[in-house]
């Protein structure tokens, strides 16, 4: 096999190898600015997102139609008066919500995209059209509501809308086929939505329907609170990449030219009565959140449909830059089986210049990412720096031939990486396969070396 040496300068091959943990690990304060980086450019994009849809709308959480009705009930009160007590009964206005039996809700989603500089979001407009049958229950009066006590003439019929601004001109809605007039806000006592003052005095007949229709303006989402003893909702859009979360999933069917979702949910899934005689649901009302591209929507009890980008450029460039070590750990392997085995002498500058350039290569996928696309951004910075560290290699090496096994171990490396990012599922099954093949390499390629040995060779067999 030939000889294998020690370094004539006097350093050991494990003193070499010590050098080059060593740099490798000084690379950890970059590579970790370089996580840092990304994060911070991240939150600005999502910052930029939220100007770009301001005034637009921002993501949209939507609730009802309920009735809710005022009721009289006499309240007994104990005052005292010179010094004696005494019971005195006044009439008091309280309200229930009535939540419908059924509603059908069908909305089109017609999807969009509102640019700044290198940043975008996704919009949309939403055409909304539905109708919902309201009912008393025949068990009313255990909630303590006294059916001819209602005030069936003073009913408000109430819509939840998170962010109102995002309204088309001129909502239609309908309640026993008239028309009604509307008003801002979740009800008389405020909040997110639009209501009506109507006249229900049709349930004490029995049923009474509403139908309603309205165009919508968001980004990034839309959500629905299901409220209905029997909610169908179905949403349709010609974006091929949809999210579906929340607390209820839909049936769906996505295709290249858009998607249909339906939900079906009942109010046993949903855990409450059609009839609450609780302060009214707000849509403004403090509830679990989570967080949406730095917006927040409620997801606990909400059916959520997103438009997402496919490829999140942000969250790709992280993933890579996780791998960093991947690439440092290869290519200082090979400088150092080329100055143990193969007698090229690597000082640790070379290490330290070479590992540089790789953190360099993250810097310059993210730059060129923002303008040019992921892809196209992975083409330019692979190229770049394996060009780089090859004709680096090439004058530290002595020679095209070690330089270019670098520069096409470089090359493995990115394409490999490439590979490992369009993997999600199996990117830690192939990194360690990686790893044990590299390992294995450097075992057969040292397994006759002396590490101790600076300066006499030892007769390989």
């Amino acid at each position: 096999m030939g000889l294998l040496r020690g370094d004539e300068g006097g350093r050991t091959p494990g003193q070499k190898l010590a050098v080059a943990v060593l740099v490798g690990i000084m690379l950890i304060i970059p590579l970790f600015m370089t996580w840092a980086m990304v994060y911070d450019r991240q939150g600005e994009s999502q910052t930029a997102q939220a100007s770009i849809a301001e005034g637009w709308g921002g993501p949209q959480r939507l609730a009802g139609p309920v009735l809710v009705l005022p009721y009289l009930v006499d309240s007994v009160d104990v005052v005292t008066e010179d010094g004696q007590q005494r019971s005195v009964t006044r009439t008091v206005r309280r309200h229930f919500t009535l939540s419908p039996q059924t509603m059908e809700l069908d909305t089109s989603l017609e999807p969009g995209k509102r640019e700044r500089s290198i940043y975008e979001v996704i919009v949309y407009e939403a055409a909304l059209s539905g109708s919902a049958r309201f009912a008393l229950p025949d068990d009313l009066q255990r909630y303590d509501v006294d059916p001819e006590r209602i005030e069936y003439d003073r009913a408000e019929l109430r819509f939840a809308i998170s962010d109102p601004k995002g309204l088309g001109a001129n909502p239609e809605v309908t309640l026993g086929g008239e028309k009604l007039a509307l008003q801002p806000g979740y009800g008389s006592d405020g909040g997110a939505g639009f209501f009506a003052f109507a006249d229900a005095s049709a349930l004490e007949e029995g049923a009474l329907e509403t139908g309603f229709s309205f165009g919508l303006k968001g980004n990034g989402l839309v959500a629905l609170d299901p409220d209905a003893g029997n909610t169908t909702w179905t949403v349709r859009s010609s974006w091929p990449h949809p999210s579906f979360s929340g607390a209820y999933l839909p049936d769906h069917d996505i295709g290249a030219d858009g998607f249909t979702a339906t939900y079906s949910i009942g109010n046993l899934a949903l855990g409450r009565s059609l009839v609450s005689t609780e302060t009214a649901r707000r849509a403004d009302s403090p509830m679990p959140v989570e967080s949406y591209e730095g917006r927040m929507i409620n997801a606990e009890q909400s059916a959520v449909v997103s438009l997402i980008e496919p490829v999140d450029l942000y969250s790709q460039v992280d993933r890579a830059a996780k791998y960093g070590f991947l690439h440092i750990g290869f290519t200082f392997l090979a400088l150092l089986m080329f100055d143990v085995v193969g007698g090229k002498r690597v000082s640790p500058v070379v290490y330290l210049l070479v590992g540089a350039a790789l953190v360099l290569f993250f810097v310059l996928l993210l730059a060129f990412a923002e303008i040019i696309g992921f892809a196209a951004a992975y083409v330019v910075a692979s190229t770049a720096i394996a060009g780089l560290v090859t004709l680096y290699s090439k004058a530290i090496l002595g020679g095209w031939r070690p330089a270019l096994a670098i520069g096409g171990l470089l090359g493995l490396l990115y394409a490999a990486l490439y590979i490992l990012l369009g993997l999600e599922n199996l990117s830690l099954l192939i990194g360690s396969l990686m790893l044990f093949a590299a390992l294995a390499a450097v075992m057969y390629a040292t397994r006759n070396l002396d590490w101790s040995q600076s300066e006499a060779p030892v007769e390989a067999g």
